[in-house]
């Protein structure tokens, strides 16, 4: 299973369509988050069944993928990662995380983090706990990719009633100065208040105020709206 044969499924089923609106809706002009960023015009549902097919593409060619300057077959490529790290045992559970950490500057995308850090990093660091201190690197980086990395790879703890790496890295980028990070920080703590109101309510009576608007809209999406209307007033 070559990288030119999953590229080839790909190219077939791209849209011209798709292709003059994807740089439109991924922000990638001059000074914007993904400038640059190249598009066949391949949507995700197309990707997950290449995907899907090729799920045992051995690593050298799925680095292929994930090196490309063309968006789809990084995301494509990392899809095939997420289904061989599902049904992979430990040993290869642990080479699959490592090839995403040597690869992670091609993690350039907020939908390639979005599919890749749960599923590998947040998976391995859940068997794994000492791996997490990466995050709080992560947390720190110059990169905006490497931050969303950080706060979203938290979902998979949060799914599991674990929330302190979560509020811990929040905390951290409660004043970062992008706003996809205001939205994924957002997310993130309105996933913990879905499992403990309590946790999350305790954060907002402490940051509320400082917090970016659109991370506490975020956040509190899913309140009542006098509680909503409470911390936003504060």
């Amino acid at each position: 299973m070559s990288a030119e044969t999953i590229m080839k499924e790909l190219a077939q089923a791209a849209s011209p369509e798709k292709a003059a609106f994807f740089p439109r809706f991924f922000k990638t002009g001059p000074g914007e988050y993904a400038e640059g960023d190249r598009f066949l015009g391949v949507t995700v549902p197309h990707q997950r069944r290449i995907a899907r097919s090729h799920r045992d593409t051995p690593l050298p060619q799925v680095a292929k993928l994930v090196d490309s300057p063309i968006h789809e077959h990084r995301l494509t490529g990392f899809l095939i990662l997420t289904e061989q790290f599902r049904k992979a045992d430990e040993e290869t559970r642990g080479k699959l995380f490592a090839f995403c950490r040597k690869h992670v500057t091609q993690v350039n995308n907020w939908d390639i983090v979005d599919t890749m850090a749960p599923k590998i990093f947040g998976e391995h660091m859940v068997a794994h706990p000492e791996l997490r201190e990466m995050l709080y690197t992560f947390a720190k980086a110059p990169s905006i990719w490497k931050r969303r990395i950080a706060i979203i790879s938290t979902q998979t703890f949060i799914r599991r009633g674990d929330f302190e790496d979560t509020l811990a890295i929040a905390e951290r980028l409660l004043h970062d100065p992008h706003d996809l990070l205001h939205k994924a920080v957002g997310w993130m703590l309105r996933e913990v208040g879905d499992r403990d109101l309590a946790r999350l309510e305790s954060f907002l009576e402490r940051h509320a105020g400082e917090m970016p608007r659109t991370m506490l809209r975020y956040a509190i999406e899913k309140l009542p709206p006098q509680r909503r209307r409470y911390f936003m007033e504060r």
